[in-house]
Parts: structure tokens; C-alpha cells; sequence
């Protein structure tokens, strides 16, 4: 979907990811907020779609080490609490933004 396809995926700050879409709206998602929403099978049960990580248990000073694409779609992210199993689709991320225009 090109509406949700960004321009630039910016880590100039390791406590926050900027996402840069070609709408030309920015979005600065803080890596504790993308942490605490990870949509992966350890964080979401695959079945009932419960989340079954507590997003209040992230660190406050928790950073991320690394993003990766994946495919055309989406990203991955490496968190310094080791944690690396989400897939962020462009849509989620654009719909995570906590401040949207």
C-alpha cells in the first residue's frame, strides 16, 4: 500500500525510530512505546490475540540497537532488552504514531 510506504526510516536517536512518509508527515515513535506494542507470538497470544507482555514492563531507558527491513512491508527491530521477534508492518507503525496529524 503506497499510502503507508515511507520515504526515509531515520535512527539518528536510539530511543526513538523517525518514519518519514510520502505523504510527507513524519512520525517519531519512541522505541519503549514500539517495544511495549511488539505484535510478535511472545508478546500477542497467536490465538486469542491477548497481549501477553505488559507494555508497563518496559524500561524506561530501554533503546534499539538496530531496524532491518523486511521485504517491502515492514521492519524488524533489535531492542537492548534482547528482544528482536516483531515484524512492525508500515500500516501499524503509521497507526502507532502517538502524535498523527
Amino acid at each position: 500500500m503506497t499510502e503507508f510506504a515511507p520515504k526515509v526510516i531515520r535512527q539518528t536517536d536510539p530511543a526513538c525510530i523517525e518514519v518519514e512518509w510520502q505523504d510527507g508527515h513524519t512520525s517519531v515513535l519512541p522505541t519503549r512505546l514500539l517495544r511495549g506494542l511488539c505484535p510478535c507470538a511472545q508478546c500477542v497470544n497467536e490465538h486469542t490475540g491477548v497481549r501477553t507482555h505488559d507494555p508497563a514492563s518496559v524500561s524506561s531507558d530501554l533503546t534499539h540497537q538496530g531496524v532491518q527491513l523486511v521485504g517491502n512491508y515492514a521492519i524488524t527491530i533489535q531492542f537492548s532488552d534482547g528482544h528482536s521477534t516483531g515484524i512492525f508492518p508500515y500500516q501499524f507503525l503509521r497507526e502507532s504514531d502517538p502524535n498523527p496529524r
